[in-house]
């Protein structure tokens, strides 16, 4: 869908429930995984993902376009709304339960491949998990562009449209985050 298609789309979803569905069922995906990156927790990332999008339907009619993609706009709210869980729940963790439950194994495999299988996604999630707790020692701002640059595979132009920041202010950010993670991360 190219910008004048998307355009049309936020114009209709102003006054039309099936199309902002259609804005929904396109960006929930990228909305809800950029979420559980962020917060390293399944339940979290639905919570969050469900209050984007509601804050989303009530204030399209406030929403301006402003010839960037509309996902630039629920990245900006996703990111508040982060911030506001970040803020009330410093100290809840990713539970091992969530991460099994997580896991996807497929049925057909023996109990054998299933057990080799699983084990290698505790171990994707384990070091995730080691990232993200080091991610989460870094303050909001460097937490939102290593994220939006790296898990989220925005370019700069895009992070400086969602964060509301220059594309320099954004690339500073960056270096800066990526020095301070790679000092946590030894």
């Amino acid at each position: 869908m190219d910008l004048d298609q998307e355009k049309q789309l936020v114009e209709r979803a102003r006054n039309d429930t099936g199309a902002f569905g259609e804005l929904y069922d396109r960006y929930y995906n990228q909305i809800f995984g950029y979420i559980l990156r962020r917060t390293a927790n399944i339940g979290s990332a639905q919570d969050i993902t469900s209050e984007v999008f509601y804050k989303a339907i009530t204030n399209i009619g406030k929403f301006q376009w402003r010839e960037i993609p509309f996902s630039a706009w629920l990245f900006r709210i996703a990111t508040h709304e982060i911030a506001n869980y970040s803020r009330k729940n410093k100290h809840k963790h990713f539970s091992l339960e969530e991460i099994a439950d997580s896991l996807d194994i497929p049925n057909d495999s023996s109990i054998e491949d299933e057990l080799i299988e699983a084990e290698a996604e505790l171990i994707k999630h384990a070091e995730y998990l080691v990232l993200h707790k080091k991610l989460s020692g870094l303050s909001i701002k460097y937490q939102e562009v290593i994220t939006l640059r790296f898990f989220e595979n925005k370019q700069v132009k895009e992070i400086g449209e969602i964060l509301g920041k220059q594309e320099g202010t954004v690339k500073s950010l960056l270096h800066r985050g990526l020095k301070k993670l790679r000092n946590l991360m030894e």
